[in-house]
């Protein structure tokens, strides 16, 4: 099996598509295996990060186990 990396707003331009399968695994590990400017983005100050549904304050102890998801949130604008 696998976990499930979920990008949203902007974030979908910058990963060519809004879903992509990826082998468990320690954050860290998981974003050196995407596009290096692609890992850049999903790493910004103000993207917010979601495991499973509910968002994680510390991304850095994030570890993907099969059937995970993990969604990047960007900043939302708006009036």
């Amino acid at each position: 099996m696998a976990a499930r990396l979920v990008f949203l707003g902007r974030l979908e331009d910058a990963a060519g598509s809004g879903e992509r399968e990826v082998a468990p695994g320690p954050l860290a590990e998981v974003l050196a295996r995407l596009d290096p400017a692609l890992a850049v983005e999903l790493l910004g100050e103000r993207v917010r990060i979601a495991l499973n549904g509910a968002l994680v304050a510390e991304p850095g102890g994030v570890v993907l186990a099969d059937g995970d998801e993990l969604a990047f949130l960007p900043p939302v604008s708006g009036g």
